[in-house]
């Protein structure tokens, strides 16, 4: 099912949802926003595939995509997620049309598609839209470098304090539905791994995890055993996008 912008702007699943959204200027929402589709986001959904050219942009709102670089052997790890800080699609104004990783639905949601050429109108107009776009795809890349660094320097258990953390910004609740498999997927780990790190942080009474459901019980016990790399990308975010206005 899919929704036209005129019947839910002014409620619960608003375009102000989206950070980026809310933070246009008058003129280029008013251009944006006729061609704006409220569509679902189901867990597991993929929304494009590595390699595969990009006909559309994703704006999340209650949802969260998860980018994931896939390997010869059908393997893959995250790159880097996108939740209602951001959009979905920056290989549409960049140049490129095409990506190798793939982008799947990690959080069930809502969110709001958008015509690529049209995004791509609006970015070369040369206004406020490429400078936010910009800011946006450089604490994109920040977040890409620094998950590299923490997949390769950092414990188990750390990378999952930062990815619990980054899920949890980005959602109104401390409960996330997620099965252990789909963890190590994300981080690219052995299941065992994140099933022995999953019950460190339960011993220490920070997590409660049951079924595929994790319920975060104490969000100060993460903040204090997760590595840098977690504050270095909400620090860099909240730089580069402090200054935009909210809708």
């Amino acid at each position: 099912m899919t929704g036209n912008i005129n019947s839910v702007l002014t409620g619960a699943h608003g375009p102000s949802q989206n950070h980026l959204l809310a933070a246009l200027l008058d003129a280029e929402f008013d251009r944006l926003a006729p061609h704006l589709e409220w569509v679902p986001m189901l867990l597991g959904d993929v929304l494009y595939e590595s390699g595969g050219k990009l006909q559309h942009a994703y704006f999340p709102t209650t949802s969260i995509i998860s980018l994931h670089y896939v390997f010869e052997n059908g393997g893959s790890c995250e790159m880097a997620g996108v939740g209602n800080e951001g959009v979905l699609g920056v290989s549409l104004f960049m140049g490129g049309a095409t990506t190798p990783s793939r982008a799947v639905v990690q959080t069930g949601g809502h969110g709001y598609r958008l015509n690529g050429e049209l995004l791509l109108e609006e970015f070369n107009r040369a206004g406020p839209v490429l400078s936010l776009l910009l800011r946006y795809t450089q604490a994109l890349m920040t977040q890409m470098s620094q998950t590299a660094a923490c997949n390769r320097h950092h414990s188990v258990d750390q990378q999952l304090c930062r990815w619990l953390l980054m899920t949890l910004d980005r959602m109104p609740s401390n409960e996330l539905t997620m099965t252990q498999e789909l963890i190590a997927n994300m981080l690219g780990v052995r299941r065992e791994g994140v099933t022995e790190a999953a019950g460190k942080l339960q011993d220490l009474g920070y997590i409660r995890y049951r079924r595929g459901h994790i319920t975060v019980l104490e969000r100060n016990g993460l903040e204090r055993h997760v590595c840098e790399c977690y504050s270095v990308v909400k620090k860099e975010v909240a730089r580069l996008l402090s200054d935009v206005r909210q809708r």
